[in-house]
């Protein structure tokens, strides 16, 4: 449940977030893809969560590689697209959202500047370990991302559909055979709707029409103007889309397949992976990390346990 100050942040935050959802350009492959400034007297201002307590902790800060720490920041990949997890102020270039805010408060631990680059989600893994220190942009762990990099847990969430306000299009969330579906390009959400419609097509239902986006905010825009019939994708994006177009939207039935998100590491870096294991339960253990997900509403997704490469089914 989202908490009545996110409500009230989301509200204010309608107007840019659907301008920048239209001039996004869900096509584009360019690296910074999505940050277009969202201008105008309507633009809203959300703050992050103010991490500037979190202080240096050397015993943890002495396990980073000098790989990480020669440069003397910590770089971070992320799609700020994802809303309320990553996404962009109304300058249209600060990344913020909860993955943000813990973002830079693990900077504040190693007592390095946090530096974070907007990137499309699908480029993100490939370049960890050489453009990026980490990737944080809300990742499910599967088992194929995991034979690419290493994973530190901090979160959960569960998968959703939404479709617009009454469902018009009489969408069953059992049979999306024949429907227009949007998701993000790279997504495990992306990767369920292919097996799902190879399973229509094997059964001689109408084909599923996959509309892939680079960024999530135009897969929600394509079902807001008639273009998709559904969107589908992690529990928190869906909760916060529906808020943010205030009624435009509503969820399918209910949240289903919890799984962990986690932070990437490149893969066999066992020194970073130490190190960011134990600087994100520091931050469970001394309730900053609970604070910045009741800030944004999410508190619902809390771990009490940040793990390496947690089994997952």
């Amino acid at each position: 449940m989202q908490s009545t100050k996110l409500k009230s942040m989301m509200a204010m935050a309608l107007s840019s977030a659907m301008l920048f959802a239209t001039a996004a350009c869900g096509t584009s492959d360019k690296a910074d893809a999505g940050t277009d400034s969202a201008k105008g007297s309507d633009a809203a201002t959300i703050t992050s969560y103010d991490v500037s307590s979190v202080k240096k902790d050397d015993a943890i800060a002495a396990l980073l590689p000098e790989s990480v720490t020669k440069d003397g920041k910590l770089t971070i990949g992320t799609n700020p697209s994802y809303a309320p997890a990553e996404f962009l102020d109304a300058d249209g270039k600060t990344q913020i959202g909860y993955d943000m805010d813990l973002a830079r408060a693990l900077g504040n631990i190693f007592g390095l500047d946090t530096e974070i680059v907007s990137s499309n989600f699908d480029t993100i893994i490939p370049a960890i370990g050489t453009k990026y220190d980490l990737g944080i942009a809300a990742f499910t762990i599967t088992k194929e991302r995991m034979q690419s990099v290493d994973f530190v847990s901090y979160f959960t969430a569960g998968m959703g559909y939404a479709v617009a306000k009454g469902n018009p299009k009489n969408v069953n969330p059992d049979d999306l055979c024949g429907l227009n579906v949007a998701v993000e390009t790279g997504t495990v959400e992306e990767d369920a709707i292919n097996e799902t419609a190879k399973q229509c097509k094997a059964d001689g239902k109408k084909d599923i029409t996959i509309q892939s986006f680079k960024q999530q905010t135009d897969a929600t825009t394509a079902v807001v103007t008639g273009k998709a019939d559904v969107f589908f994708a992690d529990s928190p994006v869906v909760g916060y889309a529906i808020a943010q177009t205030e009624g435009q939207l509503e969820q399918l039935g209910k949240d289903f397949d919890s799984v962990p998100n986690a932070i990437a590491i490149k893969k066999g870096d066992s020194q970073t992976t130490d190190a960011v294991q134990k600087a994100m339960q520091k931050l469970m253990d001394d309730g900053t990390y609970g604070k910045i997900l009741q800030y944004w509403g999410v508190e619902s997704g809390a771990l009490d346990k940040a793990e390496i490469n947690p089994s997952v089914g």
